[in-house]
């Protein structure tokens, strides 16, 4: 449901009787907790009891009714059918934990039980549970960005803050629509623009502590108009202390939600931890993992998954050589000089997909050049070959990387490696993406690939580079095969 609201500002805050449309808040479908409730239950007992059955094993139908009950009981005390967690995660993480925790709690009750069904048979009972529960959680998560880019399903936000503040975190707010917030007002501190569409309700002055009471009651007259959920308070110097707790109980007493904005940018929130100091509430960042235990499970994973993947995969490269020597002339491989982690060239491994005038052809093509960036981008490039458009949709002409993830030059998780000739046009915020080690997939691999702009490219990269840790790469890698498969941006 849509409506039009006029709203009217004075000169300092903008536009003038301007209509603006808002969403309407709409609740999630309610097929969403049915369902993964059902999906839970059913992919829990139905293969346990099939199975059991199969294999003649005792109390088949009991034992089904258990592992039911208890990989709901488990989702369940996880908050996994919250109404503020159902469909906002498609990740493979959060179900992988939870079915860990199923095992061990399963476990101790065959041991409790002195019950003797092998342990191999009980896992593989067990193994539909999660993938039919990630396919609901991906269903859901498709569904609710499909609303909320709709305007649909939407929590209403009215920001609250100095023009500038204000203005910055409902424009960050309004670039992308897979997040429940949609920003329908603003109520600014001062005087000044607000650097946004949304309309200025109200104004608040900067009156001492002890008159703050009426913060609220304006506060709140603009968020009963606007119909806001939440009142997101942007950081700034004007609304903090005695103040803010001031607005705190008026908000609260009348029954709104209140946020916080610390005006920290892409921080994982598993960085974050809320602490106290003097009665003093303190959000602690935690550096970013640079050592110890899970960089040395990235290492193993990396050389042990590159030794593997080259064993495995050597009858795909002799077929894959074979098509790129008989279909072009020159060599198999392309080897490039690229740059590593701390600025170090390396020389990185591909297949052939390109002529070999390719490089010296680049110069004459600069002007189609479809990217944005520093990276060079066609998807019609006229020097690659025949075979070479297969292997780049496929990404099949990256596998030779694997030698230099062996090497230790490369990762198997990490940024995108880049050429000389970018990094010398790098500043400093694209050469923290060189804090770590490139990688065969990342982030920018998942999300688009060159069908990103430089600015999200880089983004993402640091994104990673900030907040990286072992399990965000198990999870990036679980991605990538979709990813490939998809074969969206990779030209």
């Amino acid at each position: 449901m849509w409506h039009a609201r006029t709203t009217e500002t004075n000169s300092a805050g903008g536009q003038t009787g301007s209509p603006t449309v808002l969403p309407h808040p709409r609740a999630k479908a309610r097929w969403y907790l049915a369902v993964a409730l059902t999906v839970d239950v059913l992919g829990a007992g139905l293969p346990t009891a099939l199975i059991l059955r199969v294999e003649r094993q005792p109390y088949a139908y009991a034992g089904a009714v258990v592992a039911a009950l208890s990989w709901a009981g488990v989702r369940a005390l996880r908050r996994r059918y919250a109404r503020r967690q159902l469909g906002e995660s498609r990740g493979s993480l959060p179900v992988l934990h939870d079915w860990l925790i199923l095992l061990g709690l399963l476990a101790v009750l065959r041991a409790a039980a002195d019950l003797h069904h092998p342990a191999l048979l009980c896992l593989a009972a067990l193994a539909p549970a999660p993938v039919l529960t990630l396919s609901c959680s991906k269903l859901t998560w498709h569904h609710l960005v499909a609303a909320r880019k709709e305007a649909q399903v939407v929590t209403r936000v009215l920001v609250l803050g100095e023009p500038v503040a204000a203005g910055d975190v409902a424009e960050h707010l309004a670039g992308r629509t897979e997040h429940p917030y949609v920003v329908v007002g603003v109520v600014a501190i001062g005087d000044g623009p607000v650097r946004t569409g949304a309309p200025v309700a109200a104004r608040l002055g900067t009156p001492m502590p002890e008159a703050a009471d009426g913060d609220a009651v304006l506060v709140l007259a603009a968020a009963r108009e606007l119909e806001a959920d939440v009142v997101l308070v942007a950081a700034c110097p004007r609304m903090a202390g005695e103040r803010l707790r001031r607005l705190s109980w008026g908000l609260h007493d009348a029954g709104t939600e209140l946020a916080l904005a610390p005006g920290l940018v892409e921080f994982s929130v598993k960085r974050l931890e809320t602490t106290s100091a003097a009665g003093m509430a303190l959000l602690r960042v935690a550096p970013p993992v640079r050592s110890g235990v899970q960089q040395g499970l990235k290492s193993l994973m990396d050389r042990a998954g590159a030794a593997l993947g080259l064993l495995a995969l050597s009858p795909l490269f002799l077929a894959i050589g074979a098509a790129v020597r008989l279909t072009s002339p020159g060599p198999v491989f392309y080897r490039q000089v690229r740059v590593g982690q701390g600025r170090v060239p390396f020389v990185m491994w591909k297949f052939r997909t390109m002529f070999l005038d390719a490089d010296a052809r680049k110069a004459e093509l600069a002007q189609a050049n479809e990217h944005d960036g520093l990276m060079f981008k066609m998807r019609r490039d006229p020097r690659v070959t025949r075979v070479g458009r297969l292997l780049r949709r496929t990404s099949l002409d990256e596998l030779p990387q694997l030698i230099n993830v062996l090497l230790g030059s490369m990762s198997l998780v990490g940024p995108r490696p880049p050429l000389p000739e970018e990094v010398a046009r790098y500043g400093d915020v694209e050469l923290r993406r060189l804090s770590v080690r490139p990688g065969m997939t990342g982030l920018w691999q998942i999300s688009g690939r060159s069908d990103l702009s430089w600015d999200e490219t880089v983004e993402l990269d640091l994104h990673y580079v900030d907040n990286w840790s072992f399990t965000s790469d198990v999870d990036v890698m679980a991605r990538t095969f979709r990813a490939v498969v998809d074969g969206r941006g990779a030209y």
